[in-house]
């Protein structure tokens, strides 16, 4: 987690429980690279330590397969921003939950989230 304090206790504590698997989306990745290309984000030391970073979290990555794809395509969400569109139909696929500050993706209510 790049900045640990702007997480919720509450939301540490679940993502800290050994019992739960930490999945960290390719679609984040590529967010995060977008973004930092159009000098939007400083996010260059986390793509350069991406690996150690999601090592560090006992995460594991999570690819984007075309059965994602096509369910970012067809959800019934006016959203527009695909990366969420991505990141909820790679959730829902799984039956994940998740963690989260956007609100577009707790008020859709389409997966499970943890509000961080």
């Amino acid at each position: 987690m790049s900045a640990p304090e702007k997480v919720s206790t509450a939301a540490r504590e679940v993502l800290s429980e050994s019992t739960n698997q930490l999945m960290v989306s390719a679609a984040s990745a590529w967010e995060i690279a977008i973004k930092t290309r159009l000098g939007r984000l400083d996010g260059e030391p986390l793509l350069s330590a991406w690996s150690d970073v999601i090592a560090d979290m006992t995460a594991t990555n999570l690819a984007i397969d075309a059965g994602d794809a096509i369910l970012a395509g067809r959800l019934p969400w006016e959203h527009k921003d695909p990366f969420d569109r991505v990141l909820v139909a790679q959730a829902a696929r799984r039956n994940l939950t998740i963690a989260t500050s956007d609100a577009h993706i707790v008020t859709a209510a389409l997966t499970p989230t943890l509000r961080i």
